[in-house]
């Protein structure tokens, strides 16, 4: 394996850790939950989940699509004989 393997690989390795770890940091679909804990939900702190999950949501497809880009291009190079 020459370089540019190495090197993509690598790139495919931190970017899955990447889409790992911003996918567990997006909270769950559980709502309602918080009337039978007792907690109460306000105003500012709805928007700023939503604001969260949006900008989360965002970097999700945005590492996918990286992610899907290095996988084509790995079995490509691969399938070429150029790695």
């Amino acid at each position: 394996m020459n370089v540019i393997g190495i090197v993509l690989g690598i790139v495919l390795a931190i970017v899955s850790v990447a889409i790992i770890v911003v996918i567990i940091l997006q909270e769950g679909n559980q709502q309602g939950i918080g009337v039978v804990t007792g907690a109460a939900d306000s105003y500012f702190s709805k928007n700023k989940a939503r604001s969260i999950d949006a900008f989360l949501s965002r970097w999700t497809k945005v590492f996918a699509a990286v992610f899907v880009i290095f996988v084509i291009a790995l079995n490509a190079l691969s399938f070429f004989n150029v790695l």
